[in-house]
């Protein structure tokens, strides 16, 4: 935006939303006194707000969500007695929420609290800290209020509430928050959504619900709320479009009526719980979001209606095959099915070949169940696949080349299976996009293709435990997402839906350190290889080293020979690095040593021989880091010659003669130094003595000047 911009000062409305503005709010937008509604919402604007926004005096709405928008809240734009909807929801603010009003106490400043206008206030997604006011009750008609997303703490009561009777939609989820009411209160509003998700409630559930006869979406999810869920409540979901239970300690069965309700239900997340029973055929008709993973849940697999976006149905105790979700469908129509996990259950059987009749999946997991068979050819439709995850079943084959046409896939994770096979060219030339790649634990054999260095955004490789032959292909510094710095602030693998609900946060597990870690959260910071126990020959190739942002890498139990390469000391994020069982000969590289980040190395078995290099890291290893070597210095027992290398018996005599013989020069020259300070004190304290050997000092000289002169004339 401009500067300085001239005849804007009567306008009215001022609408700059969604464009690529980056610079800060600038000062001529504040003298606009007949400004009546401000949106600046869906830039990159930074900065702070001026005090000079209270110039505004006839402002109604003011919107200056989703930008970059930093420091304190203004406290003066509780002086603007017309404002009516004020919206920063998406921005770095920061502060105590008191700071908004300009008050520390229970009490609004005058300009606000005389205002009938304030119905709106939006500060979601900021960094605001603190307690929630009990002065916010004094915005007597207050309709929506969101506050989700930040990191307020403390204790929420009935008197926060108290004006609040015309309040319908109060959004406060993710905040340190404890609500403390009476199992009695019975709250001055009527609610059309309540989410407080990550509030303490429990451990009773919150009866006041029951008084709430309008409500469509409600959100109690980690509260620590234990027990059954009452009946009332469940009859009363009948008129909900939001539902979220999850993470809870909810007990007992769902009623079956519940799976058929005829209602406007859009999303139901009951997972993280312990419900059991079985889930029987869902006909609700607009649900695009059913989440039931990590409960009791058993019996087969359920049908579902044709619209639904995302199932999950994961880590719970389903069993028998899967035909009865997947193909006894209405065969008239596609399904919209996104996401599918069935991870973690008792799943049995072939995997049916109908993927046809589900096109638009982008998530499949089918993994740790007791699946058997291959991977049949219709999943070659499935060209939106992102995820794709069987590991951990007992499935054979070799990998089919309908996979080649689910061009758009991130991840791949068959480990633990038993395929055979080589891996096809088309894996690196066709799914280019991979970012996950996980064959480990199969029956895999034959040399690596070179075209898996096609696979330049590959950051987790995973092909340990097969039968791969052959060299390390020297082509792997073509893997750039292991050697570009990552942009900050890159968010993780996360998939989202059409409709408004939770997104899918992809995972990942990684053997590393002795271990097996799953990843999420952090999943765009890691980078792994592993290429541990199988049959691979030759040197590291020292292409290998310029893969600097590698933070895992296991060539463990193979029959590499040669050196480690001297660049590894350029690999600064290394934490962990395994190449125990090998062949590799010469020395360790002294470089290694300066790879502050490393917190596991294992070097043993291998023919290495000299010294440890020196360094804080490598001397804090124990010695099974180094065994099974020639090498010597800590945190080895066996000290070093000068010339660095581990000493034999022959040389330990040698050194044991050159001791005793040490002690005699050491003997000689204490008893040297005794005489010679013996005469010196005789002659200093004796004066004869002295004399004498003046006397005699003299004759020696007359005596040598003599002979000096007869040399000289001869």
């Amino acid at each position: 935006m401009p500067s300085e911009a001239a005849n804007v000062t009567k306008h009215k409305y001022l609408d700059l939303s969604f464009n690529n503005l980056n610079s800060t709010i600038p000062n001529w937008s504040y003298r606009c006194k007949d400004l009546e509604s401000l949106s600046l919402q869906g830039n990159n604007i930074e900065g702070v707000v001026s005090n000079a926004i209270s110039n505004l005096s006839s402002i109604t709405r003011i919107d200056l969500s989703e930008n970059i928008l930093s420091g304190k809240l203004s406290n003066v734009i509780g002086k603007l007695s017309k404002l009516g909807s004020l919206d920063l929801s998406g921005n770095l603010f920061e502060g105590e929420l008191f700071e908004l009003f300009n008050s520390r106490s229970n009490f609004l400043p005058a300009g606000l609290r005389n205002s009938s206008s304030l119905t709106r206030l939006y500060l979601r997604d900021n960094k605001l800290t603190g307690t929630l006011p009990e002065s916010l009750s004094q915005l007597t008609i207050l309709d929506e209020f969101d506050i989700s997303n930040n990191t307020l703490e403390g204790v929420v009561t009935e008197s926060h509430f108290t004006n609040w009777t015309q309040l319908r939609h109060f959004f406060a989820s993710n905040n340190n928050l404890t609500l403390k009411v009476s199992q009695k209160w019975i709250p001055p509003f009527q609610a059309y959504r309540i989410l407080i998700g990550s509030w303490n409630i429990g451990p009773l559930f919150p009866m006041w619900l029951q008084t709430q006869k309008n409500i469509i979406s409600v959100d109690i999810s980690n509260g620590g709320i234990q027990g059954e869920v009452p009946t009332w409540f469940w009859k009363l979901s009948s008129q909900f479009q939001f539902l979220d239970l999850s993470h809870n300690q909810f007990v007992g069965e769902v009623p079956t009526w519940f799976w058929n309700l005829s209602s406007q239900f859009r999303i139901l997340d009951l997972s993280h719980n312990q419900f059991i029973g079985e889930v029987p055929i869902i006909s609700t008709p607009y649900i695009l979001l059913m989440l039931l993973g990590s409960n009791n849940f058993y019996g087969p697999l359920p049908q579902v209606p044709p619209d639904l976006n995302g199932l999950d149905l994961s880590n719970n105790s389903f069993s028998g095959g899967l035909s009865h979700l997947l193909c006894e469908t209405n065969k008239n129509r596609s399904y919209e099915l996104n996401i599918l996990k069935l991870e973690g259950n008792d799943l049995s059987g072939e995997i049916p070949d109908c993927w046809m009749n589900w096109p638009e999946l982008i998530v499949l997991n089918l993994g740790d169940n007791n699946l058997i068979g291959g991977i049949p050819r219709s999943m070659e439709v499935l060209s939106n696949l992102l995820s794709l995850d069987f590991r951990r079943n007992r499935l054979t084959g070799p990998l089919p080349s309908s996979l080649a046409n689910c061009t758009k896939l991130l991840k791949i994770d068959l480990a633990e299976n038993e395929f055979v096979g080589q891996l096809p060219p088309w894996l690196g030339m066709r799914l280019s996009k991979l970012i996950i790649l996980s064959l480990s634990s199969n029956r895999f054999y034959g040399e690596l293709p070179l075209e898996i260095c096609y696979l330049k955004g590959l950051q987790i490789l995973d092909l340990a435990n097969n039968s791969f032959v052959g060299t390390i292909p020297r082509c792997i510094s073509n893997l750039t997402a292991m050697i570009a710095k990552k942009k900050l602030g890159k968010l993780d693998l996360e998939y989202f839906l059409d409709v408004v609900g939770p997104s899918f946060r992809e995972k990942a597990m990684v053997t590393t350190k002795g271990n097996n870690y799953q990843y999420d959260k952090t999943l765009a910071l890691v980078t792994s290889m592993d290429m541990s126990n199988n049959n691979l020959c030759g040197d590291i190739p020292i292409s290998f080293t310029s893969l600097v942002r590698l933070r895992f890498c296991n060539f463990s139990k193979n029959h590499l020979t040669g050196m480690i390469p001297n660049g590894i000391g350029d690999m600064k994020v290394l934490e962990s690095i395994d190449l125990s069982k090998n062949q590799l000969s010469g020395q360790i590289p002294q470089s290694i040593s300066s790879l502050s980040t490393l917190s596991f190395l294992n070097l043993s078995y291998n023919n290495l021989s000299g010294k440890i290099p020196v360094g804080t890291q490598l001397q804090s290893f124990t010695y099974s880091s180094f065994q099974g070597n020639e090498l010597c210095g800590l945190p080895l027992l066996v000290n070093c010659s000068s010339g660095g290398q581990i000493p034999d018996v022959d040389i330990e005599k040698d050194e044991s003669d050159e001791d005793e013989l040490d002690w005699f020069y050491i003997a000689m020259s204490i008893g040297f130094g005794l005489s010679f300070w013996g005469v010196c004190s005789c002659l200093l304290f004796k004066r004869s003595w002295r004399h004498a050997y003046y006397q005699f000092l003299d004759s020696c000289w007359e005596s040598l000047r003599v002979k000096i002169q007869i040399w000289e004339w001869i």
